[in-house]
């Protein structure tokens, strides 16, 4: 009897430590994405040309490209790993003000920037601390539940976003991005620091607590990482422009309200994305990641296909259930698969920043090969291009599937 009142107050800890969690991944997905997706039509209404916006863009993604890195192994050495979600936080405020200011190109282009940033950092901090709360052997399902929460929320909040931007314009959608972005900062401090183990968080070995972890050199040693990065890279070069793209050119061609159509793509696509995560995470228990990475490679080609036949609302809605697929699977995959294949090291939170940095090269080239193909031949080719993308991923990760296959 004596273990009883034990067992009940273990659980109440985890419920304690975990909603909190859910509840970041909820409202963190509205403040990662609030403003990026409304950014490109924006700019069209007011005058930008689409290789403009998508330069800017590319600015941005750049620089979080950069970053990605170097964060993720700040994060690693951290013991503060909260505070990794705070600054985020703030940093989308700012990017959400700046751009309702001023919409000359260099202050857009600092907006884009800030999002970037934050986005990949928030991405790590939040990985580093689910593994910190349930270790490894419970981080394959709580990232399969983080990731669902967050496509809900990214649902929720581009439904709301479409309709306060139909209502009251495009200040609303921007000051519910600053909003989600403040929510998300309370709810992490929610979270009790010495629920977080730093050991466990950054992936070491959880036998051994005083074991030495890996060297820096570990990221270009590690084939299953190189592999996981390159056909990663691939696939965003070409998946990464097609949302903007199609909204810009259904916009353009005046077949949708700005703020209404971009909701109403992202709310298919993360609808979509929270039946995906789901599956994903059932599948990664008893099947690994490779074959759902291999999915979510052979989406894009299909996708880029529709696109290039399709326009305007009706076209909208198997375009991006493709996209939810895609997406959904990867985002319960990827940190999967780099937190399973980096057990032990001490670099997870390392590693994973160095493949957004790497997939991150292919998503910050993609806006501007997209607008400026758009450009000079029109959008329709340009979805035909980015599509032939997936081929590329899809051939690395089959022809290579020796170093990652056992994931």
């Amino acid at each position: 009897m004596a273990d009883k009142p034990t067992e009940q107050h273990k659980n109440k800890t985890s419920a304690a430590r975990l909603w909190p969690l859910l509840a970041v991944n909820f409202f963190m997905a509205d403040m990662q994405s609030g403003i990026g997706p409304f950014v490109g039509v924006f700019l069209l209404e007011r005058g930008w040309a689409s290789g403009m916006i998508g330069t800017a863009m590319t600015i941005g993604n750049i620089a979080g490209m950069l970053i990605a890195t170097p964060v993720g192994g700040m994060i690693d050495a951290s013991t503060r790993k909260r505070l990794w979600v705070v600054v985020p936080g703030l940093a989308v405020v700012a990017a959400s003000s700046i751009i309702l200011l001023w919409q000359n190109f260099w202050a857009v282009a600092a907006s884009q920037i800030a999002t970037s940033i934050a986005g990949v950092a928030i991405v790590p901090a939040v990985t580093g601390i689910t593994l910190g709360i349930v270790k490894q052997r419970g981080f394959t399902r709580q990232n399969g539940l983080n990731q669902a929460f967050n496509h809900g929320g990214n649902m929720i909040g581009a439904a709301a976003s479409g309709y306060l931007g139909w209502q009251f314009g495009y200040f609303s959608v921007f000051l519910l991005a600053a909003l989600f972005g403040a929510i998300t900062i309370a709810c992490v401090l929610m979270i009790p620091p010495s629920s977080i183990d730093n050991h466990a968080a950054r992936g070491g070995k959880e036998d051994d607590p005083k074991s030495q972890h890996s060297g820096l050199t570990v990221l270009f040693r590690h084939t299953p990482l190189l592999v996981l990065a390159l056909s990663l890279a691939a696939f965003h070069l070409g998946n990464a422009a097609i949302v903007p793209l199609y909204g810009m050119a259904a916009v353009a061609g005046q077949h949708a309200n700005g703020p209404s159509f971009v909701a109403t793509t992202i709310v298919i696509a993360q609808g979509t994305m929270i039946i995906a995560s789901v599956i994903a995470m059932r599948a990664a228990e008893g099947r690994g990641y490779w074959p759902i990475l291999l999915v979510s490679f052979l989406v894009l080609p299909l996708r880029g296909a529709l696109a290039y036949f399709l326009s305007g609302w009706w076209g909208v809605f198997p375009i991006e259930i493709l996209d939810g697929v895609g997406t959904g699977l990867q985002s319960v995959a990827t940190p999967g698969m780099v937190a399973r294949s980096l057990s032990g090291t001490g670099r997870i939170n390392l590693a994973q920043g160095a493949v957004i940095t790497i997939q991150g090269a292919g998503a910050a080239v993609s806006p501007a090969l997209g607008g400026w193909i758009a450009e000079w031949v029109g959008f329709s080719p340009a979805f035909l291009v980015l599509g032939a993308l997936g081929f590329v991923a899809v051939g690395s990760w089959v022809a290579l599937r020796a170093a990652v296959k056992q994931y």
